[in-house]
């Protein structure tokens, strides 16, 4: 049996200011140009069953193009595939706070779709001889868990699970915070044909027969992180899996995404002066490649000094803003001196001063006024602090 893995589509995702020649957001535009490339893949590869392990929408409460989006990609797939079963659970995303408050995944049930969005729900398929407890974010945060474990009936056992593992995507900050906490003795991988997992946007491999997915399109708030995930995973790049069972021999589907991600190579700034900035900036801009123009660019610079970030060339900078779809000229600033006397009896920080040194030296773009940017922080948090005394 050949099994589509999917996860973490996030559609109606939004980010940046750029709009598309119709007025959508391009970043959304960009993320539905994704899923329509791995249907088209899905549709070639005419897998026997298509699993989709959560954060369907970006939001509870979806975009009406998004909705309508999905609609027609599910409608692709149950018209070209139409033996084909489709399972789809409810991620973090997808799940409402309140448990009045319905879910729009419900929607695709009339196209054929099996919807898992609160309890978890075995579903057998008896033309494959294969079954599927799906268990979505809202059944892992109750107090009474399911339990994870096939049952007898059926030859092909799979699991799919939308949570979060411990260490995986910890180093870097990858994983996204607010998911359903797991243990791999939760899962019991050694008793599943395959675990189909979602939550953790980068593709990886925790067992040899369970699987993170990973995105379809960079979708957090630390592409660069993820990226780097990538590297050490050996998967660069998003798209879908297709395993083969049994003995969960897994390939990676590759989806070509609408622009790049590039991370300039880094600067110290160390003794540079304004001028020297920015000359490295603009040689480090112009050896792009590809070219920044129409993609997504941060530009590291360490040690600068705040006197030497507001003499920069502002209006070269603007320019390269102008020409990607978002440049991030990320500066930071010199590390503070340890103070090594202090001890047991310093005097600690008050709350207001912890803010200040954190806005301090947090990466800011340079066309942003850092002074006000830090004095408003630490207004809020002393206003905040003296109404709470009371």
């Amino acid at each position: 049996m050949k099994l589509a893995h999917l996860a973490d589509l996030h559609l109606g995702f939004r980010q940046y200011d750029r709009q598309t020649p119709r007025g959508g957001n391009q970043r959304e535009t960009d993320v539905a140009d994704a899923c329509r490339r791995a249907v088209d893949d899905l549709l070639e590869q005419r897998p026997d069953l298509i699993l989709v392990a959560g954060d369907v929408f970006h939001s509870v409460r979806p975009t009406n193009p998004a909705i309508l989006f999905l609609f027609q990609q599910l409608h692709r797939l149950r018209t070209g595939l139409p033996d084909t079963p489709v399972v789809m659970i409810a991620g973090q995303h997808d799940t409402p706070r309140s448990v009045e408050t319905g879910t729009i995944l419900r929607l695709y049930e009339a196209l054929g779709v099996e919807v898992v969005v609160d309890q978890a729900r075995r579903i057998t398929f008896s033309k494959l001889d294969c079954s599927v407890l799906a268990v979505p974010h809202q059944a892992l945060m109750q107090a009474e868990r399911p339990a994870m474990r096939p049952q007898r009936g059926t030859t092909l056992n799979v699991l799919l699970v939308h949570g979060q593992l411990p260490g995986v995507g910890e180093r870097r900050g990858t994983m996204e915070y607010g998911g359903a906490p797991l243990q791999l003795e939760d899962l019991a991988p050694a008793q599943w044909d395959y675990v189909a997992m979602g939550h953790y946007h980068v593709a990886h491999q925790v067992e040899p027969n369970a699987w993170y997915a990973g995105s379809i399109e960079y979708v957090a708030p630390n592409p660069w992180g993820q990226m780097d995930d990538e590297a050490e995973y050996g998967v660069q790049g998003k798209g879908y899996l297709l395993a083969h069972l049994p003995g969960a021999r897994v390939e990676v589907r590759r989806v070509a995404l609408a622009r790049r991600h590039i991370d300039l190579p880094a600067i110290d700034g160390k003794g540079l002066t304004p001028r020297d900035l920015d000359e490295r900036i603009a040689a480090q801009v112009a050896a792009a490649k590809p070219a920044i123009d129409e993609q997504i660019v941060r530009q590291l610079v360490f040690d600068v000094s705040r006197a030497t970030a507001r003499d920069l060339d502002h209006a070269a900078i603007r320019g390269y803003k102008a020409r990607a779809l978002h440049y991030q000229l990320d500066l930071r600033r010199p590390e503070a001196p340890r103070d090594e006397a202090a001890g047991p009896l310093a005097r600690r920080q008050t709350l207001p001063e912890t803010v200040r040194t954190f806005l301090e030296h947090r990466p800011l773009d340079a066309d942003l006024d850092r002074a006000e940017f830090v004095r408003l922080g630490v207004d809020y948090v002393a206003r905040v602090g003296g109404e709470a005394e009371p």
